[in-house]
């Protein structure tokens, strides 16, 4: 799978994207990831932004840069990628939206800065994609967070496909079980019996519970229930 990240400061997603599982994916030949410096597809350049029609605060982003990177990398990888718009507008992300995305044979993310990007370019995406409900100075976290996220959806990048399949919202709306390991007793906080019984039958119901109750506890509202802070172990 091919991932190209178009982005104003490629320098601060090359260390991320030559560690970890994404380095050891690189490695296998499961995945590639490139990235592109705006500024070198502007026609005027360097330039990348302007003043916004109407009037209003800060610079937005020009549709011309975006266009051209976009055409260079058709060019380039020899198809038209999946492209998203990193963007506060998107929708939100999520694991069932980055299993649709590790499905893509190549995925081009884009990164917005300054007031955001002329919505010209948000029209010829793909998809316009957020990672939550706050802003950020630009896209480039955002696109780490799903270049990663998508990668480890990919067959072969984790190690263990259990690895992957017990995270948090993998199998539906519910968070991951709690986990454990040596030592058995950590500052008078023993680990669960049952998960030193060797039964496994009992160890999978137990996590099975044990993933329900926090998912109740922390994200009630992803089992649409609105339990009172008590239930939750906040304080009323």
């Amino acid at each position: 799978m091919r991932f190209d990240v178009v982005t104003l400061h490629p320098e601060m997603l090359l260390p991320f994207a030559a560690e970890g599982i994404l380095r050891g994916a690189q490695d296998k030949g499961l995945i590639e990831i490139h990235l592109h410096d705006l500024r070198l597809f502007s026609p005027e350049g360097g330039i990348v932004d302007d003043r916004p029609f109407g009037g209003g605060a800060g610079m937005v982003m020009r549709p011309e840069p975006f266009a051209r990177a976009l055409a260079a990398i058709g060019r380039e990888g020899g198809r038209t990628p999946y492209t998203v718009l990193l963007s506060a507008q998107g929708v939100r992300f999520s694991q069932e939206i980055a299993h649709a995305l590790a499905r893509e044979r190549a995925v081009a993310l884009l990164c917005g800065r300054y007031e955001g990007v002329d919505e010209r370019v948000a029209a010829r995406c793909d998809l316009e994609l957020s990672i939550g409900d706050y802003v950020l100075a630009g896209g480039e976290l955002a696109a780490a967070v799903v270049l990663e996220t998508t990668a480890r959806m990919v067959p072969g990048v984790v190690g263990r496909h259990e690895s992957a399949a017990t995270d948090s919202f993998y199998s539906g709306a519910r968070l991951g079980y709690p986990q454990y390991t040596r030592p058995r007793v950590f500052q008078g906080m023993e680990v669960p019996a049952v998960l030193l019984s060797g039964d496994h039958e009992k160890i999978r119901r137990w996590r099975e519970r044990e993933a329900w109750r926090k998912t109740l506890r922390h994200r009630p509202d992803l089992v649409g229930l609105n339990l009172p802070p008590a239930e939750r172990g906040e304080a009323p």
